[in-house]
């Protein structure tokens, strides 16, 4: 019968097929750089509200989706390719970008979810910043007429991103974000998102439950590449990310 584990600074995860049957696995420790790190490897991520101790999850099955088997919604299809069209004219009204204001969409992410409550605690912010610094952690933003209206963050490490949270102030907005967050990784040779908890929102746009030893099958593997090369800048709707970006219809708003 597994047991939930406590953990000190200095203990290391159990493994993730010790965690109770919802897929809590530990709790206590720290959210240090190096902490985080080592849970991303082995498929474990932190989740926890306000006033709660640190609480680790692995569950099982894990959401995963597979970058080939994204679900574009024909309303959607059609708004991406109007975007394509004018994504590098100078005075084009919506762009996508990465890395340019990663704090503001954890913000973002964390006041959409503050009426339900968030796990995205002052705490966990300043870890992903820590991430973002670090290289691990990047954000995909939707601009519109040079404000930041939707957008993504997660980490990236080898060939997996772990979807963390996204928000949206105008339709669409982080749908459109996951789009071109989907054909960079694809550009990349990145073939998985992991989604962490099954939703059938997740499930409409192409994700799907697998065993989580499959899932940390797919990650071991996907560890033994190189993770792409992240910056601040435009990404396009053929997975380039341009080491400029074109300038926004609205700089006075910036």
């Amino acid at each position: 019968m597994s047991t939930l584990a406590l953990l000190s600074p200095h203990s290391p995860f159990p493994p993730v097929e010790a965690a109770l049957p919802g897929g809590l696995l530990a709790v206590g420790a720290d959210l240090s750089l190096q902490r985080l790190i080592t849970a991303y490897q082995q498929g474990i991520f932190p989740w926890f509200s306000e006033g709660d101790p640190i609480l680790w999850w692995s569950p099982d099955p894990r959401m995963v989706l597979a970058t080939e088997h994204f679900k574009l919604s024909r309303s959607l299809g059609k708004k991406c390719r109007q975007i394509a069209r004018q994504e590098q004219a100078p005075n084009a009204s919506i762009q996508v970008h990465t890395d340019r204001s990663f704090s503001d969409v954890i913000r973002h992410c964390s006041e959409t979810r503050a009426e339900e409550g968030t796990w995205i605690t002052q705490d966990i912010m300043d870890a992903y910043e820590r991430m973002h610094h670090a290289g691990y952690a990047h954000s995909v933003e939707t601009w519109v007429d040079g404000q930041l209206v939707g957008g993504l963050y997660g980490i990236c490490m080898g060939r997996f991103f772990f979807g963390e949270s996204m928000f949206a102030l105008q339709t669409d907005a982080s749908k459109i974000a996951l789009y071109y967050l989907v054909q960079f990784l694809r550009a990349n040779q990145v073939p998985y998102i992991d989604c962490q908890q099954e939703t059938a929102h997740l499930a409409s746009l192409g994700a799907a439950a697998m065993p989580r030893a499959d899932f940390v099958h797919l990650l071991q593997q996907g560890q033994r590449h190189a993770a792409p090369t992240w910056h601040q800048g435009q990404l396009l709707h053929d997975g380039v990310l341009c080491s400029t970006f074109q300038p926004l219809a609205d700089q006075s708003a910036l």
